[in-house]
């Protein structure tokens, strides 16, 4: 990570004539790129590493494109010889689904939500005039075979998983049915692949609204743009304001091509790309959380499954295709959402799990329940960041500590291992009405990696379970719990 960061700055430095102030390394989200902000004298931009130089590529390509139709994109500063790393126009760090979690669904984010699709309109038609489609970063088209290719990353990554019965080769004809009733589209502009509000970045000073993330692009049918942001899981967006935002989009699409729309087949080919929107999240979700791991994922499969139920209830897609259904029908049964849903607590939950860093050195901590104690969880193989000078007096609390475990360290394989063996006492414990579970995380020092890995554990158990949870970190408080972490932990 040193490396990259040391090019990052170099590149910075080649652009601007001078060295970044400060450098921040932003979250990792569901790729491989890694992002910065990089911060200059009253000014900050956004700093992106990326392995896959095709990718860079395709973004720098589609960006320039787009930025000369003064399109609704960041501009990019600097792209470096290697291709592997470029700077861009910082759009700030809160996205549209940021907006709609704190207004929730009020007028103002409503307006947002419909700006958006407008400049989604422009982005799709304009930014198809002359574009070069031999640039893009995999099909040049949305067409049968890209239906297929998400068909069956549903099939692989989720269906499968399920272990439950169906007719593979009935499935597979009706997957081709599918695919080419629906590569049959009335029209076909710039898609840009995954269009949801958290790829869209909202300037706090005047709601404009910008776009991220664009390089999977491809020629294809508009209304998969549309589909992928009313029907995003995370967003949960009623369906009266679907209902609006579609026509709301329509209006819009009209009023940039200049043409008018046969809205009856607009809305039927519509429906067709949200189940295939819907189960390439699906897909995506059973990649990323049943086979990587991740459990931001997983608790996210019970929102998109409920997203699948909702639309099969209330829509036709104009075509028989029954083995699919009767597979669909598998997937949306109660007991497959509940096998995803996580047990939760309630305010009449008994349970509280106390959970405590502490040092090897002064030996762990007592557990004052009568129970005989807990987890405790060994933090020592993990690499030390107390043996770094500028970190020796930090915590597991400070950012420089926390990003020297989340990026050089094995920290996130290991706390994973740890989320899966306390999940399923706590959910049992939840069931059983049982008061009390202790779980304590040991380090060398008590400071950094245990704190780290306490705090962390905290977050996952009260995200994912809401149950209530009592933190203490034994160095740094012999005597007292404290129940909340700080609002500064990431």
């Amino acid at each position: 990570m040193q490396e990259i960061i040391a090019s990052i700055r170099d590149l910075y430095r080649s652009w601007k004539g001078e060295d970044p102030l400060d450098v921040d390394v932003l979250p990792q989200s569901g790729s491989e790129r890694r992002y910065f902000r990089l911060h200059g004298a009253g000014t900050s931009v956004i700093g992106t590493y990326g392995a896959n130089i095709r990718e860079n590529e395709t973004f720098h390509y589609f960006t320039q494109h787009f930025k000369e139709r003064k399109l609704a994109v960041p501009q990019i500063l600097a792209f470096s010889d290697d291709k592997q790393f470029y700077l861009q126009e910082d759009l700030g760090d809160v996205s549209l689904l940021n907006r709609l979690e704190k207004g929730g669904f009020n007028d103002e984010v409503y307006n947002l939500f419909k700006k958006s699709l407008h400049a989604l309109a422009e982005l799709q038609i304009k930014g198809d005039e002359r574009l070069d489609y031999a640039r893009c970063l995999t099909n040049k088209e949305f067409g049968k075979e890209a239906i297929m290719a998400d068909l069956l990353y549903f099939k692989y990554y989720f269906l499968d998983a399920l272990r439950r019965p169906y007719d593979k080769q009935q499935l597979i004809n009706d997957f081709e049915a599918l695919s080419t009733y629906l590569t049959h589209t009335e029209y076909k502009f710039f898609m840009f692949r995954d269009f949801q509000s958290r790829n869209i970045m909202v300037d706090a000073s005047n709601d404009s609204v910008h776009f991220i993330d664009y390089q999977g692009g491809m020629k294809g049918a508009p209304q998969y743009d549309v589909a992928s942001m009313l029907w995003q899981a995370r967003a949960n967006l009623s369906d009266d304001w679907k209902s609006r935002l579609l026509e709301d989009y329509m209006d819009s699409f009209e009023q940039v091509s200049g043409h008018p729309l046969d809205r009856n087949v607009f809305r039927s080919q519509y429906n067709g790309y949200v189940l295939i929107r819907l189960l390439q999240v699906l897909g995506a979700y059973g990649f990323r959380g049943l086979f990587e791991r991740k459990a931001q994922f997983l608790t996210s499969i019970p929102l998109a499954l409920k997203n699948l139920k909702e639309f099969f209830d209330n829509q036709r897609l104009g075509i028989t295709v029954p083995e699919f259904r009767r597979v669909l029908d598998i997937c949306v049964a109660d007991d497959v959402i509940q096998q995803f849903t996580p047990t939760q607590a309630t305010e009449n939950t008994p349970l509280v799990v106390k959970i405590c860093s502490f040092s090897y050195r002064k030996g762990w901590p007592a557990d004052d329940s009568g129970n005989g104690g807990g987890f405790v969880f060994d933090c020592r193989g993990i690499l030390n960041p107390g043996r770094i000078f500028s970190m020796k007096t930090k915590t597991g609390r400070d950012k420089e500590v926390m990003d020297y475990l989340e990026q050089q360290t094995k920290m996130a394989d290991f706390l994973n291992s740890v989320f899966d063996i306390v999940d399923i006492t706590v959910e049992e414990y939840i069931k059983r009405d049982f008061e009390s579970l202790m779980v304590s995380f040991g380090c060398t020092g008590g400071q950094h990696r245990s704190v780290y890995a306490a705090d962390a554990l905290a977050r996952h158990l009260k995200n994912k379970f809401k149950v209530k949870v009592q933190l203490q970190h034994c160095v740094q408080d012999e005597k007292n719990w404290i129940n909340e972490l700080p609002s500064t932990t990431k």
